[in-house]
């Protein structure tokens, strides 16, 4: 097959003809390019911007909250036992205690953390301690195990459903599902051109000298080769979030065993795989079991001396009477520490542990994945590379809404916008037609917003083929 977007007249010569059936996948891609970019280009414009937003979060994070997040370096520290008693008396309440993460690095606060009624799903209340004078610094409602501040989860929550909960998750699986078949159609084009192309330092720079439509058309395409990389890594590890292609996708996992297992906290029970996105999801509830404020200083201790080392831990009581304590690491930046253990709380043995070291190959991926996704990995630099690309990204909506108006007919004023490319499917073999059709039906067992979106375009697109045709041979 040759990719080619060549048109043909009617009276072409056999030669001609023979060779516009072969070239009919490049005005496919060319079509479904340019069809998916008008409709799915909100979602991926709105995905982006939000996106980008996030991507800045830590810095807003850091400069909304430093009061709480921060407190004076002193010489002395307190026992954790002590600033989780000075939270409970700004509480006037020591039920629920949910977690504690002790200050990371000097000049960090403390955060206890406890479960309380009207908070909403993993939701939890963090009462930011000065390690070194107990002076409780503030207090604000988390989310996740991520401990995310509410300016965080807010913007979170925007790029992820447009605060319209499980029904808005379904704009966020759409534009991650289609930016990937977007990019790759746009990328098989840009091949395609710049081999017959003359000027091929074009397509990877615009060239100031054009203007109106081929200006458009050279950003369009310069950005796009660009943010390439970017825009299919996004749409990958976007998909994991998804509601539906993401459920397909933790299923795979779990069928090759690539999950990431969570720590047994019983005694003698079986360990379960955890979700990889926990950190930005996760549903947490108020621990039933003892929470001896004492006993937080032996766990960390405990801890210390075997595989949690780092200063990013959090620490949580038993989940219920009879089950284990848990410490792990948080630190998700490179390079990464997720080690974890289970401590019997009468006993203080370690009851099992988990290394991130053994993981396997997949599940580290995966965590990796998902942390530069959220631009924690690389610090500052994976942020703006991420705020870049995002950026990049909705220009590319942009352009693309412009190169349509452009392409309007302008001596037609009843033609408000630009003419799509050609059909192709009318010029393809049967099998070329059953090909596309079975494939989109394959993808839709796994991505349902892609596959399904995609047959019914191919439906529709083949039957206004039709009436057009029918249309233009009637006298």
């Amino acid at each position: 097959m040759t990719l080619t977007t060549s048109e043909t007249t009617p009276h072409s010569p056999p030669s001609t003809t023979r060779s516009r059936r072969r070239g009919w996948l490049g005005p496919l891609l060319l079509r479904l390019h340019f069809s998916a970019g008008i409709l799915v280009g909100p979602f991926i414009l709105i995905a982006a911007i939000s996106g980008a937003l996030y991507a800045l979060t830590p810095q807003l994070e850091q400069a909304v909250y430093s009061e709480q997040l921060h407190a004076p370096e002193t010489e002395t520290s307190l026992t954790l036992a002590e600033q989780i008693e000075a939270a409970d008396v700004y509480r006037g309440d020591s039920s629920g205690l949910f977690a504690v993460r002790p200050a990371p690095e000097p000049g960090d606060t403390t955060r206890i953390m406890y479960a309380e009624d009207g908070l909403g799903p993993s939701e939890s209340r963090a009462v930011f301690v000065d390690p070194g004078t107990g002076e409780i610094r503030g207090d604000l409602v988390v989310y996740g195990t991520s401990g995310s501040t509410p300016l965080r989860t807010w913007i979170s929550n925007l790029h992820r459903n447009l605060h319209l909960g499980d029904a808005g998750r379904l704009y966020s699986e759409l534009a991650a599902s289609w930016l990937g078949i977007v990019a790759a159609a746009g990328l098989a084009l840009w091949v395609v051109r710049i081999r017959t192309s003359r000027a091929r330092k074009d397509f990877v720079r615009p060239n100031r000298t054009h203007r109106g439509y081929r200006r458009l058309f050279g950003w369009h395409t310069s950005i796009g080769i660009w943010v390439l990389l970017g825009a299919l890594f996004l749409s990958a590890t976007g998909i994991t979030w998804s509601q539906y292609a993401g459920a397909n996708v933790g299923s795979l996992r779990a069928a090759l065993d690539w999950g990431t297992p969570s720590i047994d906290t019983t005694l003698g029970g079986e360990t379960a795989g955890t979700d990889d996105h926990a950190h930005h999801h996760g549903a947490e509830t108020a621990p039933t079991g003892a929470a001896n404020p004492a006993t937080f200083d032996a766990i960390l201790a405990i801890a210390q001396r075997e595989n949690v080392n780092t200063g990013q831990v959090e620490i949580k009581p038993p989940a219920e009477p009879g089950t284990a304590w848990t410490i792990r690491e948080i630190k998700s930046s490179f390079p990464t520490e997720g080690d974890s253990l289970a401590i019997d709380g009468t006993t203080m043995q370690v009851v099992d542990r988990i290394d991130f070291a053994d993981l396997s190959l997949p599940a580290k991926l995966a965590s990796w994945g998902i942390s530069i996704h959220m631009g924690v990995m690389f610090g500052l630099a994976n942020q703006l590379v991420l705020f870049v690309v995002a950026i990049g990204l909705a220009a590319m909506v942009v352009l693309g809404y412009l190169m349509w108006w452009k392409r309007r007919p302008a001596h037609d004023p009843s033609t408000r916008m630009g003419k799509p490319p050609r059909r192709a499917l009318s010029s393809a073999p049967w099998w070329g037609v059953a090909a596309v059709g079975v494939t989109s039906i394959v993808v839709g067992f796994w991505l349902p917003l892609v596959g399904w979106t995609l047959l019914g375009f191919l439906l529709l697109d083949t039957l206004l083929g039709f009436v057009s045709r029918r249309r233009s041979r009637t006298p």
